[in-house]
């Protein structure tokens, strides 16, 4: 599990809970068949480590690839409403809904705006706004435009901009190579947050 990521610690992928049973499985039969030579079990391990690492390194470099093999968040709750065919799509039941809004210490359904269901099957819960702050809405979320060097247009359609508007307001910023850039987002107030990659050594 070290040599596989910290990321793997608190959040598997299907992916990785095969591999992590299939290599437990191996581990056991050559435990209990001496007999058989250590390199039988080895090389099959093995191979799979090095299946979960190319997985792991395409999903880290390729959004796409990310977006096919993890999936996209889901949003169960907008606006107040709950999105029964979202649930639906996603196996996801009242149950589950009302435990991780008890997990997330919220007392009434009626109270939450927006919730997200992760890639990783948490539950994230923005709660409707108290007198006096600003409501929660689309609006006020911050977009991030640029992941990993790639230019997010899912992103930009939702803000209603086209790639030559992100590629003018980063030039003027003076970040003129988009691969350059690891994280790039906008927020309702216009403040830009750019961040370059392999910055810190």
């Amino acid at each position: 599990m070290r040599f596989m990521g910290k990321r793997e610690i608190g959040e598997l992928s299907i992916l990785d809970i095969v591999v992590f049973m299939m290599i437990a499985e191996m581990a056991v039969f050559a435990v209990e068949d001496p007999s058989e030579t250590f390199m039988h079990a080895l090389l099959p391990m093995g191979t799979l480590f090095i299946i979960q690492r190319t997985t792991a390194y395409l999903s880290l470099k390729n959004t796409k690839f990310r977006a096919w093999f993890d999936g996209k968040p889901s949003v169960i709750i907008s606006k107040g409403k709950i999105d029964e065919d979202e649930m639906r799509k996603q196996r996801y039941n009242f149950n589950d809904l009302m435990q991780q809004l008890r997990e997330n210490g919220t007392r009434n359904i009626q109270d939450v705006e927006f919730a997200i269901l992760e890639t990783s099957g948490k539950l994230s819960v923005f709660e409707k706004s108290k007198k006096g702050i600003e409501p929660i809405s689309p609006d006020n979320f911050v977009v991030p435009l640029v992941v990993d060097g790639n230019i997010r247009k899912d992103s930009l359609d939702k803000i209603n901009k086209t790639e030559e508007w992100l590629l003018e307001n980063l030039e003027k910023r003076g970040h003129s190579n988009i691969s350059d850039i690891s994280f790039c987002s906008l927020d309702s107030e216009d403040r830009w947050y750019i961040d370059i990659k392999d910055e810190i050594k």
